[in-house]
């Protein structure tokens, strides 16, 4: 018996910067310890992008690399074949998923609902963490990671907010969705009592 009755389905959405990585992270440790029988999944596809490309095994690794500089965003297929990938190795109808990196724009997020129809994921919690665009920007520069430069800082402001934010709007719509929006501006911990408070978990 497990200490929450279903599976959880969450999707994080927000811009770089935001603070997904660190808050999925959080969100992880404490699914496994409230529900320690029940696997958790984490799938983000920005973390396996770096990582192909760090291989530098061949064309699409080299040319990931050279794009990752510049804020590009990275084309569809690749995206849907790296978390298709990990849905494929990892999902089942009965885990909990967290899911950061995707879908990036209307069109993946509908290739995603056939994912969930597969794994009979009807319920989705979507945390959508807002912060303004002075606040990530200032943020991704403080963490000085190689492909943050000021060129791809900007692509990627721009593509969130001509890309992704109408997925947000697209969930929102969703039958059998929550979109909780939660402010990304305040502490590390507020911003966690506030996902575990939207996804009606307990605080640990």
């Amino acid at each position: 018996m497990t200490f929450l009755e279903k599976q959880k389905t969450v999707i994080f959405i927000g811009p770089q910067g935001s603070g997904k990585g660190t808050q999925i992270e959080r969100l992880d440790r404490v699914l496994r310890e409230q529900d320690p029988t029940r696997r958790v999944v984490d799938i983000q596809t920005g973390r396996r992008f770096r990582a192909m490309a760090a291989s530098g095994e061949g064309y699409t690794e080299k040319h990931i690399q050279e794009t990752l500089d510049t804020g590009i965003l990275q084309p569809l297929f690749l995206s849907t074949v790296l978390w298709g990938d990990s849905m494929r190795t990892h999902v089942d109808p009965d885990c909990h998923l967290l899911i950061d990196g995707f879908p990036r724009i209307v069109d993946e997020a509908k290739v995603l609902e056939s994912a969930f129809s597969f794994y009979q994921r009807r319920s989705i919690d979507i945390i959508h963490l807002k912060a303004p665009e002075a606040v990530v920007r200032e943020r991704m520069v403080s963490r000085a990671r190689p492909d943050d430069t000021v060129e791809s800082i900007e692509e990627r402001l721009r593509w969130y907010r001509e890309e992704t934010s109408p997925v947000v709007e697209y969930y929102r719509a969703r039958p059998n969705t929550k979109v909780h929006d939660i402010d990304g501006t305040v502490s590390i911990d507020e911003v966690h009592s506030a996902i575990l408070k939207a996804l009606d978990l307990p605080k640990n």
